[in-house]
């Protein structure tokens, strides 16, 4: 009833308008020629009924055309929901399927518009990142077209140094390669068994003397005796550790100090701690520090170097693994990377 009550109110209200207006009209006809009678009351019901057959025809057929068109209007944005319905001529109904349509649209709107902004700005990182070392490599080659060649010191010198530059561009494009698999799935993982405790070790032994140079201790947080057996990918897992542990030498503060810890997490699961009392990192940066590129150091100077996908490919390897990775982080007081990882049956 409430439907058919919204679609004719309209038609049943005007028709009998209608009726009433022509009915007096012809009353007071017939009153003038002596002919009134009460065949005037039927033929109210008459008039009112044929009034309403026409009006609400025409009415549905106007009111048809031009919602019809607004559907093919709104087709023609991909309205998909929209278009998998049949074509309503109750205005509310209507109503609330445009507005709907444009809730989803502006948030579709919004969000292109996050990943638009988020393409600039890793494209004007990668344009950073490769012309350093492009520029001063065609630098260095210039200087030796113009003559600098024929004396076999510098020749050798710069030649180093474009070499060097060189490594650093193939670092970059390495990790940003590595980076692309994991995101895609195109990079398998080769889980094994091992043990943890003698990874980090290794980590420590190979970053040694690039700790020492700022006299950063690295250490455990106490004698782990016993191994520590965990279930996943060895080589995955010593580049992890290797990327954590070069941030938090990077950005240590001198005679600091690097603490790796594990622990248990739940029956199956142990968390993997490292931590520094470096620098520290600003709580408005804690919630991007793993995309590509991005730095919380804005000037530009790359005094520490590295490609700037570091923490990111830690992300997606930890990812990969289908575990999870976590961060606290103080200004001037340290920061704590930790992960955690399954552990061998």
């Amino acid at each position: 009833m409430q439907k058919i009550k919204k679609t004719y109110k309209f038609a049943i209200k005007t028709s009998l308008y209608l009726s009433i207006i022509l009915t007096l009209l012809l009353s007071v006809f017939l009153y003038f020629t002596n002919t009134l009678s009460w065949i005037v009351i039927p033929l109210l019901l008459v008039f009112w009924l044929l009034s309403f057959i026409t009006i609400q025809y025409r009415v549905e057929r106007f009111i048809y055309r031009r919602v019809k068109k607004i559907y093919d209007d709104l087709t023609l944005l991909e309205a998909t929901t929209l278009r998998n319905q049949p074509i309503t001529t109750d205005m509310a109904t209507l109503t609330r399927e445009i507005d709907k349509y444009a809730k989803d649209k502006k948030l579709e709107i919004e969000t292109l518009k996050v990943r638009e902004e988020y393409r600039k700005e890793f494209l004007g990182n990668v344009s950073h990142e490769l012309k350093t070392p492009l520029f001063t490599v065609q630098g260095y080659l210039l200087t030796l077209i113009d003559g600098a060649i024929e004396d076999k010191k510098i020749r050798t010198k710069y030649l180093n140094r474009a070499n060097k530059g060189v490594e650093r561009l193939i670092y970059i494009v390495k990790d940003l390669d590595m980076i692309t698999k994991l995101e895609v799935g195109d990079l398998s993982l080769n889980k094994e068994s091992f043990d943890i405790v003698e990874l980090i070790q290794s980590v420590f032994d190979l970053l040694e003397m690039k700790a020492a140079k700022k006299k950063i201790s690295l250490t455990f947080d106490m004698d782990y005796s016993k191994p520590i057996m965990v279930f996943a990918d060895k080589e995955r897992m010593q580049q992890v550790l290797t990327n954590l542990i070069v941030n938090s030498i990077k950005y240590g503060r001198e005679k600091g100090t690097t603490e790796v810890s594990i622990e248990n997490l739940i029956k199956n699961k142990v968390i993997v701690r490292v931590t520094d009392n470096g620098e520290g990192i600003a709580n408005e940066h804690l919630k991007r520090i793993f995309e590509r590129f991005y730095r919380v150091d804005k000037s530009g100077s790359r005094k520490e170097g590295g490609s700037g996908l570091g923490l990111s490919i830690v992300k997606h390897i930890i990812e990969a693994h289908n575990e999870r990775i976590y961060i606290e982080s103080e200004v001037d007081v340290g920061s704590e990377f930790s992960f955690s990882l399954e552990k061998a049956e």
